[in-house]
């Protein structure tokens, strides 16, 4: 029923999909372990997909290289990479490009920008500091910027210009007007003889 879904997050951390089925594997022991810890808050989905990608973690902080790749310092980074990934881009092909990145930006970008865990967070879960794994995402999100620029090229595709962000209008202060005054009715008694 989840497994699907499941083995598309591993494929996310695993270096092949024979690592991603192992990862599965031994992700599914653990739910199946744990199944009696489920308290019903949130969807059960939710909790496997939490222990799924735990469980890639673990994996991957027992490969040495990839502890390696991820602890570069921050002193490393460049500042290329700020502006927002294109609209225009199908989940195909940033799915196959973010595949294709180095192990170590894979992952903080996985972790970071699809998981939603802090950079505190995985720092903590693959033992490394926080500007390393802010270092990782930021480089990480640069490299897709420059391939999807650099396959736009090879394409003859316009290349995407960032979106500017909409200014709000400031909204104009109410123009107060005079109360109108009662206008004075004519007295024609004095004409009518009243």
């Amino acid at each position: 029923m989840f497994s699907g879904k499941m083995f598309a997050v591993c494929l996310r951390y695993a270096r092949d999909r024979d690592e991603a089925q192992d990862v599965l594997q031994e992700g599914f022991v653990r739910v199946f372990e744990r199944i009696c810890q489920f308290e019903g808050r949130g969807s059960i989905e939710g909790w496997i997909r939490r222990i799924v990608v735990h469980t890639a973690i673990d994996l991957l902080r027992k490969q040495r290289h990839i502890r390696e790749e991820l602890a570069l310092t921050d002193a490393m980074v460049n500042d290329a990479g700020t502006e927002e990934m294109p609209d225009h881009v199908s989940l195909e092909y940033l799915f196959k490009i973010i595949q294709e990145l180095p192990a170590g930006y894979r992952i903080a970008f996985n972790l970071f920008a699809v998981e939603g865990f802090s950079h505190a967070e995985i720092g903590e879960q693959l033992g490394i500091t926080e500007s390393s794994s802010r270092s990782q995402f930021t480089r990480a999100k640069a490299a897709l910027q420059k391939r999807i620029h650099e396959d736009s090229m090879e394409q003859h595709l316009p290349i995407p210009k960032p979106v500017p962000k909409p200014v709000p209008k400031p909204v104009p202060k109410p123009v107060s007007q005079p109360v109108p005054q009662p206008v004075p009715q004519p007295n024609y008694r004095h004409v009518v003889g009243r």
